[in-house]
């Protein structure tokens, strides 16, 4: 089984301005295209509630993290001009969430450092 003790998870939440729902929705297939080209990406994905977007997502380790930021750079400076980022939580290992903590002050992210958990990686359907 894989060891998955260095993930490290992103949960933005974006409220698109006034308006601007349907453009920002746009957007979205434009994410998932750019990140399913990046090998440490374990998921991703967005959901909606009301006016407010929601992704999901997790890379390996805070290298992964970086990458991705990296590579959809130019699509959150888009998103920034239609939507404002409501909240943004790193959730992961201490070791992995200070690797990211320097490049990521000016965003003000809640971090929350892993305790414990229950890993089932490759398990299938529940009988």
């Amino acid at each position: 089984m894989a060891q998955l003790n260095n993930v490290v998870s992103i949960h933005p939440y974006f409220r698109p301005h006034e308006g601007k729902l349907d453009e920002f929705l746009a957007l979205l297939p434009k994410f998932v295209e750019r990140t399913a080209t990046e090998s440490a990406c374990l998921y991703y994905d967005f959901s909606v509630s009301d006016e407010l977007v929601h992704c999901r997502e997790a890379y390996i380790g805070a290298e992964g993290v970086q990458t991705h930021l990296e590579n959809v750079g130019d699509l959150l400076e888009a998103a920034s001009k239609i939507a404002e980022l409501e909240q943004l939580e790193f959730h992961g290992p201490a070791e992995e969430l200070d690797k990211l903590r320097p490049g990521l002050a000016d965003l003000s992210p809640a971090y929350f450092v892993f305790q414990c958990g229950l890993e089932k990686v490759g398990a299938g359907p529940a009988s």
